[in-house]
C-alpha cells in the first residue's frame, strides 16, 4: 500500500493536537480523501522566503538527483543531499520544539478512546512527483511505523525533533526450504536516535531497506523518497514481522544455517511478510510550512 492509501482521516486525539499546534503558530487541518492542493500561479515567479531557502535547496537538489525509476544516487549526490538535510532545522519546515505536540511530558497519546493503544501517526506532504516526494511524519510518544520495505527506492530520513528507536534489516540470500515463508535478514540498525543527528540513508537492497520507527518521545521525521511508492510501477509497500535468528536457526539448508553461532546469529533475524498492520494507518494533514517553488509555480 502507498502512503496515501494507508492514510485515513479520523478524529484521533493526537491528530487534533497536531492541528491545534500547527506550523509556526498556524492551524493545520486534516486532508480529506480526494483533496487536491490548489496551485497558485502568478505572472511573476514567486521567491522563497529566507526561512524556506534550505527547503528550496533540498527540493532543487532532489530534482537534479532523482531522474525517475531506477535512479540510485551516486556517492557525490548522496553526500550533497545528506549535507543539506544534516543542516536543516525544524523551522525550515515550519516546526518548533516549543509546540505542545513535541512536549515529552505530553502523555495524551497513550490512551485512545479510554484504552491503551498504539498512538496514531500523522503525516504531511511537502511535495510529490513521479521522481521523488518529500514528507514529514509525526509520531506521538509510543507511536509506531511498523516494519516495511522500500522496493527500488532510495530514502533519506532526517530526524528533526524528538527521539526515535529505529530497527532495520536487509534481506540476504539463504538456501531455504521452498515451503518456508520466512526470509533471512541482516540486522543493520537497532538503536535510539535523538535529534539533532546525522541523516540516515537506505538503498534498494542495502542500508536497512526494511525498517521500523518507534517514537520514544514525540518526534518529527523528514523523509525524501526517490522514487516514491507506486503500486502501478511495482513499488508497493510490504509489511513484516521479525523473529530472532535462533528461533528458526535450522530454517536454512546448508552451511549458512548450521555454522552460524549464537553470537553471530544476533546480527540476523527472520522476517515474515504480513498483512498491513492496524498501526500502519495514518492521518493525513495539510502542509502549511514554507513552500517550494518550481518553474514559477508555488505548491501551496
Amino acid at each position: 500500500m502507498t502512503i496515501e492509501a494507508v492514510a485515513e482521516a479520523r478524529g484521533d486525539p493526537m491528530a487534533r493536537q497536531v492541528k491545534r499546534s500547527g506550523y509556526a503558530g498556524r492551524s493545520v487541518v486534516e486532508r480529506k480523501r480526494g483533496y487536491k492542493k490548489k496551485v497558485k500561479r502568478s505572472s511573476s515567479p514567486p521567491q522563497p522566503s529566507s526561512a524556506s531557502m534550505a527547503l528550496q535547496d533540498l527540493f532543487q537538489s532532489c530534482k537534479d538527483v532523482f531522474k525517475g525509476p531506477g535512479t540510485i544516487p551516486l556517492p557525490p549526490d548522496v553526500d550533497r543531499l545528506c549535507h543539506i538535510l544534516d543542516n536543516m532545522q525544524p523551522e525550515d519546515v515550519g516546526l518548533s520544539s516549543k509546540l505542545q505536540y513535541f512536549n515529552p511530558n505530553n502523555n495524551n497519546a497513550l490512551v485512545v478512546q479510554g484504552t491503551v493503544n498504539h498512538p496514531r501517526v500523522s503525516y504531511t506532504t511537502i511535495y510529490q512527483s513521479t521522481n521523488f516526494s518529500l514528507y514529514i511524519f509525526f509520531l506521538p510518544a509510543g507511536g509506531v511505523i511498523p516494519l516495511h520495505n522500500h522496493p527500488g527506492m532510495t530514502v533519506f530520513s532526517k530526524l528533526l525533533l524528538g527521539e526515535v528507536h529505529i530497527k532495520s534489516y536487509d534481506l540476504v540470500d539463504c538456501q531455504q526450504a521452498s515451503s518456508s515463508k520466512l526470509r533471512l535478514a541482516r540486522l543493520v540498525a537497532d538503536k535510539v536516535y535523538e535529534a539533532p543527528c546525522d541523516t540516515s540513508v537506505l538503498y534498494p537492497t542495502t542500508g536497512g531497506n526494511i525498517h521500523q520507527f518507534k517514537a520514544v518521545t514525540p518526534c518529527a521525521i523528514l523523509d525524501v523518497l526517490g522514487p516514491p511508492y507506486s503500486r502501478e510501477d511495482g513499488r508497493d509497500c510490504s509489511y513484516y514481522r521479525d523473529f530472532p535468528y535462533q528461533d528458526f536457526s535450522r530454517n536454512c539448508e546448508g552451511e549458512e544455517g548450521t555454522l552460524m553461532t549464537e553470537e553471530e546469529g544476533r546480527e540476523y533475524g527472520w522476517l515474515e511478510e504480513v498483512e498491513m498492520p492496524e498501526e500502519s494507518q495514518m492521518d493525513g494533514i495539510e502542509y502549511l510550512g514554507p513552500q517550494v517553488v518550481e518553474n514559477g509555480t508555488c505548491f501551496c
